[in-house]
């Protein structure tokens, strides 16, 4: 009578049942009871084999792998990829090592990324880095049953004096940038100015013309009454010397209001022909 032995599959894994080398299930979850083999009548029963295959999430780093970029700098690359098996039969019968098959993809993957990518396009953008081997390698994967869900670039290191010598670069491109910024902004303002110039020229020109008209119009209007006035005076005088000239008594009568009026003023000085006045000696 032949014995049976039993095996257990956890729900973190799947079993591969193989009948003398040949592919018959694939087992769940389980409690199995697998036949052991035995030579009857001239026969041997099939070998029953089960291979187990994890399906949990994994981890995989690749560490250190030295690349060169398109402007020829080399780097050392670590990346980090998670992936799991979808499909446990390609992932055992497809490649030898489903997990050696993914390393070598992925460093694969990194190499053509970083070939394409110059050193300032890698220090301003690892995640594009990290996009292009994940999409790089996903194809590949899914080939032998596995799904890749994440690779990302954990550390990236510069041979020598490199970061000190990108760091110098970076800060003069920064530097050229604000310069650039600062220069553009100063036109831009220049041309604001000088449109504001221009606007304020032109009002300041039409301010200036009505205010050149208004004080034409105050001289004519000032230049009017001093006209009319100077006629009045004219008039006024002409009057008074026709007056004067019909009564000479009231022009005495001015003469002595005037000198009278200048006697007040201590430091007036009256200076009186007396000649006309007198007559000679002897006479």
């Amino acid at each position: 009578m032949g014995t049976t032995r039993e095996i257990i599959i956890k729900n973190t894994h799947r079993g591969l049942r193989y009948e003398d080398g040949r592919l018959t299930a694939v087992l769940d979850a389980g409690r199995y009871e697998l036949p052991a083999a035995r030579r009857r009548w001239g026969r041997t029963d099939p070998v029953v084999e089960v291979t187990l295959v994890d399906m949990r999430e994994r981890e995989l780093t690749l560490k250190g792998q030295e690349i060169l970029t398109a402007d020829k700098v080399a780097l050392r690359v670590s990346i980090l990829t998670h992936f799991k098996v979808v499909d446990p039969v390609a992932a055992v019968e497809r490649v030898d090592s489903y997990t050696d098959r993914v390393y070598s993809d992925v460093q694969l993957a990194a190499r053509r990324s970083l070939a394409s990518m110059t050193l300032e396009e890698i220090l301003t953008n690892r995640n594009r880095l990290s996009e292009d081997i994940l999409r790089d390698v996903q194809g590949a994967a899914g080939g032998y049953g596995v799904e890749i869900l994440r690779a990302d670039v954990k550390d990236i290191v510069f041979p020598g004096n490199l970061q000190e010598v990108m760091n110098r670069v970076l800060t003069a491109q920064r530097l050229a940038e604000a310069q650039l910024v600062d220069a553009r902004t100063k036109a831009e303002k220049d041309v604001l100015e000088a449109r504001a110039r221009a606007e304020a020229d032109q009002v300041t020109a039409a301010a200036r013309r009505e205010a050149v008209r208004l004080s034409a119009e105050a001289d004519a209007a000032a230049h009017r009454i001093r006209t009319e006035a100077e006629v009045e005076a004219l008039n006024r005088l002409a009057e008074a010397a026709a007056v004067y000239a019909d009564h000479p008594a009231l022009l005495r009568l001015r003469e002595l209001d005037t000198m009278s009026a200048l006697g007040a003023n201590a430091e007036a000085r009256l200076y009186i022909g007396f000649d006309k006045h007198t007559t000679p000696c002897g006479r």
